[in-house]
């Protein structure tokens, strides 16, 4: 296992950005999470997928087989 030891210029940016993130958090607001209603096959219009995006997405596991 290589033995990492991170420069003062690298700790004090990475303090920099964590300091910046936490100054900007209060300004973003998360919107309230909207259920998604389940929408018939039938109703989708307009929508076309290439023949390498299908069979890519086809075959991975979580969408097709």
């Amino acid at each position: 296992m290589p033995n990492h030891i991170a420069s003062f210029e690298s700790e004090t940016g990475l303090a920099e950005l964590r300091g910046d993130c936490a100054r900007m958090a209060p300004h973003w607001v998360v919107p309230a999470k909207a259920a998604a209603a389940p929408v018939a096959p039938s109703l989708i219009h307009g929508v076309s997928v290439p023949p390498a995006s299908a069979k890519l997405i086809d075959a991975t596991a979580e969408y097709g087989g």
